[in-house]
């Protein structure tokens, strides 16, 4: 639970991924930002294909009260992180197989100007290193660039947390009571809650 930005996409092979690293890794510097680099090199013609090695390539960044961001890649170019190989990368369930593919980092504690910050890189290296770059962007700043909407969105978000942890400590599960009548009462309170705020 909380904003998160997710995206998919891969690299494109046109561009550089050493130059990608570097000015990347010049942003976290700048920033102060925690990072990492993997490989530099992807094999020889390995973008595009189906099948991967069992190494990560790019680099990954970590913000302060931010989920890391990785702007990773298998050796066939698409966007992975390191647990998402190690969680899927052998499975034989198609399905399950497709969440190797998935990348997302959660804001919510890192605040609106992270957010924004996180947004503006992906777009730039978007432009000049990715491919079939896609993201869902929950504080709807990637696809408006509205300040006001994202900062309302981290409010609402904000909360909500708010309002399940005072549930959960206000409201300490009875004796006698399942989860599911627990979560009930529970909701049942902060839906009260939100109707007199609203009067």
């Amino acid at each position: 639970m909380g904003l998160t930005i997710h995206y998919s996409g891969s690299f494109n092979k046109n561009a550089s991924l050493s130059e990608m690293i570097e000015e990347v890794k010049d942003i976290a510097e700048i920033y102060k930002w925690k990072y990492n680099i993997f490989e530099k090199q992807f094999p020889k013609n390995g973008l595009g294909k189906d099948d991967f090695n069992n190494k990560i390539y790019g680099i990954h960044f970590t913000p302060p009260e931010c989920e890391t961001v990785s702007l990773t890649f298998l050796s066939n170019g698409r966007m992975s992180c390191l647990p998402n190989l190690r969680h899927f990368g052998n499975t034989k369930d198609e399905e399950r197989r497709q969440f190797i593919y998935m990348l997302w980092t959660k804001t919510q504690f890192a605040g609106v100007q992270t957010h924004k910050v996180i947004v503006h890189l992906l777009k730039y290296l978007s432009k000049k290193y990715l491919s079939e770059f896609n993201v869902d962007d929950e504080g709807h700043y990637w696809e408006t660039g509205d300040e006001k909407i994202l900062e309302k969105t981290f409010r609402q978000y904000n909360a909500l947390l708010d309002n399940v942890s005072s549930a959960i400590h206000n409201f300490p599960i009875k004796q006698g009571e399942n989860i599911e009548q627990y979560f009930e009462r529970v909701l049942k309170t902060i839906h009260l809650k939100k109707k007199r705020n609203k009067k």
